[in-house]
């Protein structure tokens, strides 16, 4: 894929996930993939997408910058919401997040093949935990 397919395909992806329809995501994920490395299924990604916005219903993705390599694509996201169930560990406080997250990808037949995302926990969760430590519930 060109860089312009890639950047238009990428910016599809942004757009499903932000809409949370992820019966859609056959489109971008191919059917066997990795995930950080790991052997994961299309079914697998769906489910852990599907279970980060049933904690935050209003999880969002912003693409800050996008770069090309070849078949390859790195991104640089912010990512923001407000957990209403326990997610990370963390009970919800109606605290909100917002974190910046590096995501590198690799396309192989107009799908992803391999995937990887990182973004600084800690952070998130000391975001998440703040209104607690505030009221004094640490």
């Amino acid at each position: 894929m060109s860089d312009s397919a890639l950047r238009e395909f990428y910016l599809r992806y942004i757009q499903q996930l932000n809409a949370h329809q992820f019966d859609r995501m056959d489109e971008f994920i191919s059917e066997r993939t990795t995930l950080n490395g790991e052997p994961a299924t299309l079914d697998d990604l769906i489910a852990v997408q599907k279970a980060d916005v049933d904690a935050v219903p209003d999880l969002h993705w912003e693409l800050e910058e996008l770069l090309f390599d070849g078949d390859r694509l790195a991104a640089r996201l912010v990512n923001t919401g407000t957990p209403v169930k326990r997610w990370l560990g963390v009970a919800p406080t109606g605290a909100s997040f917002e974190i910046t997250e590096y995501a590198i990808y690799q396309v192989r037949d107009g799908r992803f093949v391999h995937m990887t995302a990182l973004h600084d926990a800690g952070e998130l969760r000391r975001q998440l935990s703040a209104a607690t430590r505030s009221r004094g519930e640490a």
